[in-house]
């Protein structure tokens, strides 16, 4: 294995036992659900670092996950 795959093996795993400790947190706060456009935004990031190997697509990816987030960002704080 070389160092590439244990630090995308690492940000992965670094990854899920956020998601976890924030779904946890937030599990009695009805209005802290994470939305599904934030769902989808996590999983193209995850996507990204995946096959990041491939830069174009791993970047690609990546920045199709910040854009939804973005969108997504914008979107909740135009209904409060």
């Amino acid at each position: 294995m070389d160092p590439s795959q244990i630090y995308i093996a690492i940000s992965i795993i670094v990854l899920a036992v956020i998601a976890l400790l924030v779904f946890f947190m937030n599990k009695n706060k009805k209005d802290k659900k994470l939305s599904p456009l934030a769902g989808l935004a996590f999983a193209f990031v995850l996507a990204g670092i995946v096959f990041g190997d491939d830069r174009i697509i791993g970047y690609g990816l990546m920045g199709i996950g910040v854009v939804l987030a973005v969108i997504d960002m914008i979107l909740k704080s135009k209904k409060k």
